[in-house]
């Protein structure tokens, strides 16, 4: 366990604990006029194919924007939220960093969200105002500006000071168990990894790379920090589908392509690889939620010449995290530590656990930590000391390389026995038919809880065919005692399933 160290009082909650040895990274629209004065007719985005924006153009539209912000009473430390749908990533990025431009903070908020969330969110963050794209369902009283009327003709920086401390970032977390969380992110927090890589730019060998993620999501704006400081330009779909995914990605040659294991399962199953020409992608990388082993073992044969990695991280815990290029001898872990990250199993105590030893995972980079905003009590729970506890249970093999068990929280307690509902899943996986799967507890009279799981199949198969088939690859206790089929597993913007939707409806079952 490191020493203690300082935590800020500032009333965000930030957690400062210094970097210390390591120059100080830059502001994210520092990174954005550098981009744009070395390479400015470079292509930054290009959505859908049809439309696209250079680093020059993202550059003046958000300085453009930050005036505009200005001239409205906006102010360093305010609130803004944005709020976007994803064919207009491009006015989101413009909107983001000229809100930091003008020193306030950028809040995103996901289009797909019901419009009570927004409003709880806005009122959570204290809003100053919303940037948006002409929509403002569950904004409620809050200030509403559309994009395009805030471009002011001043396209030189405003006349305001960032420093890396700075606030720079809310971003509320999925909300998978509970009411989400707004995580609060520094802009060195946020440009750490860029401001630390010494030479070249990352994923040199694509000239995009292409990904479907959601606006208001931690995938998407990894995606977006992407597009920031790596050499290729971002290839945005903005709704997924198989088809026109891998037709986007073939049309364009792209290197490189990022997907959440739900979209990776939807473009085996829809064998897209028949119709159109993926042999350009070298570098296919999985990220939101562990990848099952079976599922990494089908993308590398689907993608022969592509590296299969898989990313572990979150929203709170970011730039801290875990890569592990797919590898069929340790197909189920996430990889070890590096690029000055670490990894610590630790006890209830929060006192590090040896190799072999399954407890709480906790990462740790040299960036200031993140914070959730307005929540003293959560973040001095989760963020400790540099710290950041992932609510995650796994164990690290003598090489240091991450194993999984389960989230704290999906645990299942059955009789005397715990249940890995991450093992579970996976065996589940590898039934052939099988081409989505989630396990979960549900309530059980004797043994308090029991295993259920939620099947999405090719085929039409019963419960006792596949208890048959599991009946080999689990032990008694781990086999569902209930299983119910879907069309389609319920998920979030980020590709999470919601779990508490699946126990409501195999309790009404």
């Amino acid at each position: 366990m490191v020493a203690p160290l300082a935590m800020s009082s500032s009333p965000e909650g930030l957690n400062d604990a210094p970097v210390t040895g390591r120059r100080v990274p830059p502001t994210v629209p520092a990174v954005l006029a550098t981009r744009a004065r070395v390479q400015p007719d470079r292509t930054a985005f290009n959505v859908g194919g049809s439309r696209s924006a250079t680093y020059l153009e993202w550059d003046q539209r958000s300085n453009a924007m930050a005036h505009g912000l200005l001239e409205r009473g906006v102010r360093p430390g305010d609130r803004v939220a944005t709020l976007f749908d994803e064919h207009h990533w491009i006015e989101y990025a413009v909107a983001y960093v000229a809100i930091q431009k003008a020193g306030a903070v950028a809040v995103p908020i996901p289009a797909r969200v019901a419009p009570s969330d927004i409003g709880w969110m806005l009122d959570h963050c204290g809003a100053r105002g919303v940037v948006h794209d002409g929509r403002s369902q569950g904004v409620s009283d809050t200030p509403v500006w559309t994009a395009n009327d805030l471009e002011s003709d001043v396209t030189v920086p405003p006349d305001v000071v960032l420093k890396a401390e700075d606030l720079a970032q809310i971003l509320y977390t999925s909300g998978t168990t509970g009411r989400p969380k707004g995580v609060a992110a520094s802009h060195g927090n946020l440009t750490f990894e860029a401001g630390i890589r010494r030479r070249g730019r990352a994923m040199a060998h694509s000239e995009y790379f292409a990904h479907a993620f959601p606006i208001g999501t931690n995938a998407g704006q990894t995606m977006l920090l992407n597009s920031l400081h790596a050499h290729p330009a971002a290839l945005i779909l903005p709704r997924f589908t198989p088809d026109r995914f891998a037709r986007l990605v073939a049309e364009h040659a792209a290197g490189t392509v990022f997907v959440v294991p739900a979209m990776a399962m939807e473009l085996l199953n829809a064998r897209v690889r028949d119709r159109h020409d993926l042999s350009g992608v070298l570098l296919l990388g999985s990220t939101a939620a562990p990848l099952p082993p079976s599922v990494g073992t089908a993308l590398a044969q689907a993608f022969p010449n592509a590296m299969i990695v898989n990313y572990y991280t979150s929203t709170e815990a970011a730039p801290a995290g875990t890569t592990m290029v797919f590898d069929p001898e340790r197909s189920g872990s996430l990889g070890r530590a590096s690029g000055g990250n670490s990894i610590m199993i630790a006890d209830s105590g929060g006192q590090p656990l040896p190799a072999g030893r399954a407890g709480e995972v906790w990462l740790r980079s040299g960036a200031t930590a993140r914070a959730y905003y307005k929540d003293r009590q959560a973040t001095d729970e989760v963020f400790r000391h540099g710290w950041i506890r992932t609510g995650d249970l796994g164990y690290l093999d003598p090489d240091g390389y991450l194993y999984l068990v389960d989230r704290e929280s999906d645990v299942i307690k059955s009789g005397a026995f715990k249940v890995s509902t991450i093992h579970v899943e996976a065996a589940v996986h590898r039934h052939p038919d099988v081409t989505d799967a989630a396990c979960f507890g549900i309530p059980h009279p004797v043994l308090g809880k029991a295993v259920a799981a939620a099947v999405v199949t090719r085929t039409p198969m019963s419960a006792a065919d596949l208890r048959r088939f599991l009946a080999d690859q689990l032990a008694p206790h781990e086999v569902p005692a209930r299983v119910i089929f879907l069309d389609a597993l319920p998920r979030n913007d980020a590709g999470k399933v919601m779990k508490r939707e699946l126990r409501q409806r195999a309790e009404g079952v």
